[in-house]
């Protein structure tokens, strides 16, 4: 990407802006999660039914799967002022949940208008990196960016866990902590990066074409359908363990408390997977090693728990998933940020559409067997097998 010589380029790069931006990042999982760790307690809360309450977390990735690709194209074209909306409806859906605590109605307004933001903020991902770190960076970056959802996503459960007797008090905190760090974001993002200007509208460039375009480079380029694939898989493994795993399993004598332990296991090991293997990955150019890594540990730890599920099962696995797992995003969007150009928020956005189209489908197939787990954990690791092979053998030619 060539940079015009008149800018001054701090060799170290912006990392404010990286920090508030996963800051957000975080806050937009935070805020996704509130009432899943509460949701018996926040249905009695509400004095309404849990099946409700399940929405509020459902409406997300439904939303998601409508706005992706629209919201990586407006982020390709005016990047800071969609990704500073973006958290802006990330604050704003948390104070609106806060008019009234006690208000399934300002709740559920309150969770439209965060999962509207959502996209705009995990659809900038790998832009934010591209403008404010110099090219040796990005990796870093990246990968902090995702570490970061991965820590709202721990602070969700954490904070559920403390404070399941005061919604009210949940929803201040998390209203207050959405707030800060937006405004952080703002103060870091008032200036454009100084690695790759904003993209320049005035182009004479006819409307259509312009919004075509970035969806054509993402789908034309044959790696990048590959490595959206791969994310699909992973995720879809991910996501289907997230949801089943307590209730595959109870049958052999696992506790909800334990299972969810496990859970927060497997989410803490991918905060420290995240964050420290995909820059090793690329300094050593040997990402798709990782990414086979990662899609093998899927298989053979899913073959484990339906071969001896357990306590201590569950944890070996969870760990080595957890780490490997969730490790691919990041190397992925790295993967893709190299080759996607002035296309990159789309590029990016795909990637989470697939990641959020594959736990739909693999999750909810998954959902026919609970009554038979050994079954559920075999089919989960066929998934890797039958679709992750063979697109990380086609990556390598």
């Amino acid at each position: 990407m060539s940079i015009s010589a008149g800018h001054h380029l701090p060799g170290r790069g912006n990392w404010f802006a990286i920090a508030s931006y996963a800051a957000v990042g975080a806050a937009t999982q935070l805020l996704w999660l509130t009432y899943a760790p509460v949701t018996t307690q926040a249905a009695a809360f509400y004095g309404v039914s849990e099946g409700y309450i399940g929405t509020l977390s459902i409406i997300f990735p439904l939303i998601y799967v409508v706005l992706a690709l629209p919201c990586g194209l407006l982020l390709d074209r005016w990047f800071r002022p969609f990704l500073l909306l973006g958290g802006a409806l990330t604050a704003g859906g948390a104070l609106l949940r806060i008019i009234d605590t006690a208000s399934i109605g300002w709740a559920t307004i309150g969770q439209i208008v965060i999962a509207i933001g959502q996209p705009l903020v995990l659809g900038a991902i790998t832009k934010v990196c591209v403008d404010y770190l110099p090219p040796r960076s990005r990796a870093t970056g990246i990968a902090a960016g995702t570490a970061g959802l991965f820590i709202g996503m721990l602070i969700a459960f954490v904070t559920g866990a403390l404070l399941e007797d005061d919604i009210s008090l949940l929803l201040i905190i998390q209203a207050v902590f959405s707030v800060i760090v937006f405004l952080a974001m703002a103060i870091a993002l008032a200036k454009p990066g100084h690695y790759a200007a904003d993209v320049d509208v005035a182009q004479g460039v006819s409307i259509e074409s312009t919004q075509r375009h970035p969806l054509r480079t993402v789908w034309t380029d044959p790696v990048m359908r590959l490595l959206i694939g791969v994310v699909a898989v992973g995720f879809g493994v991910f996501v289907a363990l997230t949801t089943w795993l307590q209730a595959l399993l109870e049958p052999a004598g696992v506790s909800a408390a334990t299972s969810a332990v496990i859970l927060l296991v497997m989410v803490v090991a991918g905060i420290v997977g995240a964050a420290v293997l995909p820059p090793i990955a690329a300094r050593r150019s040997n990402q798709l090693s990782f990414i086979f890594a990662a899609l093998a540990i899927a298989m053979v730890g899913c073959l484990a728990l339906a071969a001896a599920p357990g306590e201590w099962t569950g944890y070996i696995v969870a760990t080595a998933l957890g780490l490997l797992l969730l490790s691919v995003l990041p190397i992925v969007l790295e993967m893709v940020e190299e080759r996607a150009g002035a296309a990159v928020s789309t590029a990016t956005s795909a990637v989470w559409l697939a990641g959020n189209g594959g736990g739909v489908v693999v999750s909810g197939v998954i959902g026919f067997f609970l009554g038979m787990p050994a079954l559920a954990f075999v089919l989960m690791a066929l998934v890797p097998l039958v679709f992750g092979l063979p697109l990380w053998l086609a990556l390598r030619k």
